[in-house]
């Protein structure tokens, strides 16, 4: 495998980086307290062609490889995993999603405006009694002929009130258990549609994650999206470019805490020399540089497999169980090293720290991905 990166993926992590620097970090503090969406920040990331950044130039995205997709997505989530997921769901969960499985009406009328950043997507799956078990879907879509009725309740929906256009996973027919579910395209607006309470959350609290409740909503039959039943298919192709994105998210947050806890323990002395020199600190930033660099070599792997059409669905889901693991270590360590600055806002790392370890729960909790991971290494091949 060639580790130097193109000209085209260079520019594009620096791009991020600066965005992030510059344009990200100076409000995130503030964001990440009153539970405020970026908007304005996300309407940049649109204009910068970061919200629809593997889909092709035909449906007015950037044409990117993963490869791009996953540097950028580490470059955003060191300073607000807050917006980096809106980038992840909107990337992952719907464009992907759209462009590799809609009809060209779907993609013209809904994929477009999605890649252009002029509109954000939501990915509805998750409900009150089927998280990790999404064969257990009780929200229904009958089929009444020309359209479904849909009913029911979706839950830790990111993007929730933010979202104009929503993929909602349901059941049509009970007796086929998982071949009966179907993927469906709701907008808002659509009567019976209503965004519910929002969730008061430890970490990633500039991103408005939200119940939808749906009554007796009319989905014309044209947002179905594949054929009749392939809703369970569709969730778990989609889920598996997902965790590639929220392992780049962990890798970001990890990668974040240690830059800032290596440049603290450069400035901060103690007993009379940079706390650095101490072999204590100097251990621990040796241990998360090198897992760091082991989760971003994972990452790449997995992007690398999308990107060359090999099988990503292990690959991804051990990216994504090793990099959660090693934001959730790491950060904690991060708020170690500044000590007692390490515990409040201004310094960043307790907001990393606690952004960290919902990428050990959504898009697949980690012993999801054990349960993928061990499928695929004992199968008969």
């Amino acid at each position: 495998m060639n580790f130097d990166l193109t000209e085209e993926q260079i520019a594009v992590r620096d791009a991020a980086r600066d965005f992030a620097q510059n344009v990200l970090k100076p409000g995130v503090i503030d964001r990440d307290r009153e539970q405020r969406f970026p908007v304005e920040e996300v309407r940049q990331l649109g204009e910068l062609g970061f919200l629809g950044m593997m889909v092709s130039e035909k449906y007015g995205g950037s044409g990117m490889d993963t490869v791009s997709y996953v540097l950028a997505m580490e470059e955003i989530s060191k300073v607000d995993a807050s917006t980096s997921v809106c980038m992840s769901v909107n990337n992952s969960l719907v464009c992907w999603g759209l462009e590799t499985y809609g009809t060209e009406e779907q993609k013209e009328k809904y994929l477009v405006p999605l890649a252009k950043g002029e509109k954000i997507g939501a990915f509805c799956l998750s409900e009150p009694e089927a998280g990790s078990d999404a064969t257990s879907q009780r929200t229904t879509a009958i089929d009444m002929g020309d359209y479904y009725l849909l009913n029911g309740t979706k839950n830790w929906i990111t993007n929730g009130s933010s979202a104009s256009t929503y993929i909602v996973i349901a059941q049509t027919d009970v007796e086929k258990g998982h071949k009966g579910i179907n993927a469906l395209i709701v907008e808002r607006g659509m009567e019976g549609f209503v965004v519910g309470e929002k969730e008061d959350k430890m970490g990633i609290r500039g991103s408005d994650t939200h119940t939808l409740l749906f009554n007796d909503v009319k989905v014309p039959k044209a947002n179905r999206i594949g054929e009749d039943g392939f809703g369970f298919t569709f969730a778990m192709k989609t889920l598996s470019g997902g965790r590639i994105g929220i392992a780049a998210q962990a890798l970001g947050i990890a990668s974040g805490a240690y830059e800032l806890a290596l440049a603290y323990s450069k400035e901060r002395q103690a007993f009379g020399k940079e706390i650095y020199k101490h072999q204590a600190v100097a251990f621990k930033l040796a241990d998360m540089a090198t897992d760091i660099e082991a989760a971003r070599m994972m990452v790449m792997k997995a992007a690398w497999d999308k990107d060359n059409k090999r099988n990503y669905d292990t690959s991804g889901a051990m990216a994504k169980l090793y990099a959660s693991q090693v934001a959730m270590t790491h950060t904690v360590e991060a708020v170690q090293i500044h000590g007692g600055y390490g515990y409040v806002k201004e310094y960043h790392v307790e907001r990393l720290m606690r952004d960290a370890k919902i990428t050990q729960i959504y898009e697949g909790t980690s012993e999801v991905q054990k349960i993928v991971i061990s499928r695929s290494i004992t199968s008969d091949k």
